[in-house]
């Protein structure tokens, strides 16, 4: 089982485009992240070329009004937001002196080659990408455990992926949930998809998590999420490209703090109180003599009370012990036992 399997939950900082192609940037992000505790770190393996053509017609621009990128021809966003291949030996290198888990989303053969070269221990398949039935395909050759966010995929088209990679390999398939929208709002979440993927597809389940804060990500936890990617930006107001639904440092260790807290609660299905609670049912109710009695007074109503600390008779005994004798002088405090009734 590889590193990524081992902690649950394992919280993901997406660094994407967030450095700006600024190396020192790259660096300072990663060194932020693991500081915030996260468990792993992940780039994106691709170039302009490698993801579209160099095309400026009207198929090749982001009309939608409501895009973060709105207007942009793709292949100069993609350019700009890419991270240059050169940089990732040091920037995994420098994510596994700081003990964290460092791989990456390939995007074409080319990026799965160059990635197997630097020996990656996992791989993501991007949402957009989940559909790219050869490069999953190219991915589940190297035999090594895959996370596949699952988008905008339909049940179908989910099914096909993971066929696809479990006809190859038998490594361990994690499937996220993911609103494929920039950033996602709460409501077209739907996080109760979680559970279902689980029991679809019979692997590990989480969350690609682009909406603004820590909400989805902890409430994920409860559903099953054991895995938890979210897009890193050390400061949200100094922009990058996908800065406006990445979280900042100190939100990022909020998110960490807040998903183990969420996954330690879930426990298992028990009653009776756990181990820690069993102290406490000295404080539960009783019955108890109310005044002084002498031995043979017939127990009334006001003789006795239901109080706490749970020293005496449980409550529900009530009936049974009213008009029962006394066999024994008793005193205002003391609890009420089987042995001081005739």
């Amino acid at each position: 089982m590889n590193n990524f399997a081992l902690t649950i939950p394992f919280i993901i900082a997406e660094l994407s485009g967030n450095h700006d192609q600024d190396f020192d940037t790259a660096k300072a992000m990663i060194k932020a992240a693991a500081d915030a505790g996260v468990d792993a770190i992940k780039l994106q393996t691709y170039t302009a070329d490698t993801m579209t053509l160099n095309v400026r017609n009207d198929e090749f621009m982001i009309g939608e009004a409501d895009s973060l990128w709105q207007g942009q021809n793709l292949y100069d966003l993609y350019g700009k937001a890419c991270t240059p291949w050169e940089w990732h030996q040091p920037l995994f290198d420098y994510a596994n002196s700081l003990g964290l888990v460092a791989f990456s989303s390939p995007f074409d053969a080319s990026a799965v080659e160059f990635l197997e070269s630097l020996n990656v221990p996992l791989y993501k398949v991007a949402s957009f990408e989940l559909t790219d039935i050869p490069l999953i395909q190219k991915v589940a050759a190297t035999g090594k455990p895959t996370i596949m966010s699952t988008g905008m995929a339909s049940i179908e088209e989910i099914g096909e992926a993971v066929a696809a990679f479990r006809h190859i390999t038998e490594a361990e398939l994690v499937l996220l949930k993911c609103t494929s929208t920039y950033p996602a709002k709460m409501e077209d979440s739907n996080l109760a998809t979680i559970p279902d993927l689980a029991q679809r597809f019979g692997c590990r389940v989480g969350l690609s998590d682009h909406t603004r804060g820590i909400g989805a990500a902890v409430a994920s936890i409860a559903l099953g999420a054991s895995v938890i990617e979210k897009h890193f930006v050390l400061d949200r107001s100094a922009g990058g490209v996908d800065a406006e639904f990445s979280m900042e440092p100190s939100e990022m260790a909020a998110l960490v703090e807040n998903c183990q807290q969420a996954y330690a609660a879930i426990g298992s299905v028990k009653y009776g109180g756990s181990e820690a609670e069993q102290k406490a049912k000295k404080y539960r109710r009783s019955i108890y003599i109310a005044q002084d009695l002498p031995a043979g007074t017939l127990l009334r109503p006001e003789h006795i009370k239901i109080i706490r600390p749970s020293l005496g008779l449980a409550p529900k005994h009530w009936n049974e012990v009213i008009g029962r004798t006394l066999s024994t002088d008793v005193q205002l405090g003391q609890p009420l036992s089987w042995d001081i009734l005739d």
